[in-house]
């Protein structure tokens, strides 16, 4: 699969060692040779062909050859003599974040060196917190995480992002200042990161034209979450309409968010999160536009509707009749006169004309009258006469064809 691909190049840009399991070996038609020459095909030749990378044929519904799976991954350790010191205090990264409605904000780590304990002091990111409680991967209480153990905790300050670096730390006193000066220097960074405006882009928007910017506010329940909605939605950023994800993180909508989207004129975007009392009276009064979504689609197609409805019509030609100028007559202070036989469409009072001649356009312009009979006219349709007369030109004859035409506004899509 597209994604698949995507995580192999990626680990093995990275340098980091890869075991293959091939899944699903129970189901009838499996043929795991065929991901071989995928994977031959992609130069990861497994040691069955004569190649460097271990394999296992696995199924994870009924837990077939797991085992296996697992002594290779040892083994691939002990090859690449991994080792960590559970003495010391503990080191590791942090795997996912997400704000639990009854439990806060929960972190899920891997500890990588050291061991872990209930009531560390920790410092993930720039969030910190002493570890009030601790659970492995079945959610059951612990108390220790040695090295090469996942663990989800519960205690710190905030939601630190996937990929942050994670300490547990001597003091609180220190943790506080480290995770403070972390912070100043995100807020600095993303001063630093916003574009202003130059001479350039200045040049390139007047020469679109019409150029927007759709500026927005993501809050989500989980970090992976807001990260895919954030990703998204820059990516429909187009030539005219650019979107800025001004503010991203984990969490309920808070009373900042709103002063921040009416500072920049945002809207804010919920994904499973809700804006706080305080924040919601306050969007109210300073009119900002909160959105609450469940589903990352209906956020990224709501947000295309809006730019859609951002970018100006376009205005297309619709040529509603044609009619043959059969005879022309010439009045006194009116002009002249042509009498006309409607060939195809109907004629309207209001629409713009072109007189052609040969094939070719002659004059473009409105009409000042248009008669059937004696009397004053609205329309005329197909396989009627009429008589017209034509605002600003005179030099109609016989023969010339009058095209009429209504200009109309088309919605552009993105």
């Amino acid at each position: 699969m597209p994604q698949t691909i995507e995580a192999i190049n990626h680990a093995s840009a990275a340098g980091v060692p890869i075991i293959f399991a091939i899944n699903k070996v129970d189901k009838a038609g499996a043929n795991p040779d065929k991901i071989r020459e995928e994977l031959a095909n992609m130069n990861y030749l497994v040691e069955e062909w004569g190649g460097k990378y271990q394999s296992q044929e696995i199924s994870a519904k009924f837990g077939k050859n797991i085992d296996l799976l697992l002594e290779k991954v040892l083994l691939e350790a002990e090859l690449l003599d991994l080792k960590a010191n559970p003495s010391k205090r503990a080191q590791g990264t942090v795997i996912e974040s997400e704000l639990d409605k009854g439990r806060g904000y929960v972190s899920t780590l891997l500890v990588q060196n050291g061991t872990l304990k209930v009531g560390d002091i920790l410092l993930a990111g720039r969030y910190t917190g002493k570890i009030k409680a601790m659970f492995n991967e079945r959610n059951q209480p612990i108390t220790v995480a040695e090295p090469s153990t996942p663990v989800t905790i519960l205690g710190l300050d905030g939601a630190p992002q996937a990929g942050d670096k994670f300490n547990a730390m001597a003091s609180e006193r220190e943790a506080r200042e480290i995770a403070n000066k972390r912070e100043q220097l995100q807020r600095e960074q993303e001063l630093k990161t916003q574009k202003h405006i130059t001479l350039d882009e200045i040049g390139r928007r007047i020469a679109i034209g019409n150029f927007q910017e759709l500026n927005i506010i993501i809050k989500g329940d989980v970090d992976g979450s807001v990260e895919a909605l954030s990703d998204s939605l820059i990516k429909l950023s187009t030539e005219e309409i650019q979107v800025n994800v001004k503010h991203k993180a984990v969490g309920q909508i808070s009373e900042s968010d709103i002063l921040l989207a009416s500072a920049s004129d945002a809207i804010v975007i919920g994904f499973q999160v809700r804006p706080s009392v305080n924040a919601r009276r306050l969007a109210e009064r300073e009119g900002i536009d909160i959105r609450l979504y469940s589903i990352i689609y209906d956020a990224i197609n709501e947000i295309k509707d809006a730019m859609t409805g951002m970018l100006s019509p376009e205005i297309k030609e619709e040529i509603v009749a044609t009619a043959e100028i059969r005879e022309t007559f010439k009045i006194t202070k009116v002009g002249t006169i042509a009498g006309c036989f409607v060939l195809d469409g109907k004629i309207h009072r209001n629409s713009k004309v072109r007189i052609i001649r040969d094939g070719i356009v002659v004059y473009s312009g409105e009409l000042a009258s248009l008669k059937r009979h004696k009397d004053d006219a609205k329309e005329v349709s197909r396989g009627f006469e009429c008589g017209l007369n034509i605002a600003n030109f005179n030099d109609i004859r016989p023969g010339d064809l009058v095209e009429a035409y209504e200009l109309k506004e088309f919605k552009r899509k993105l």
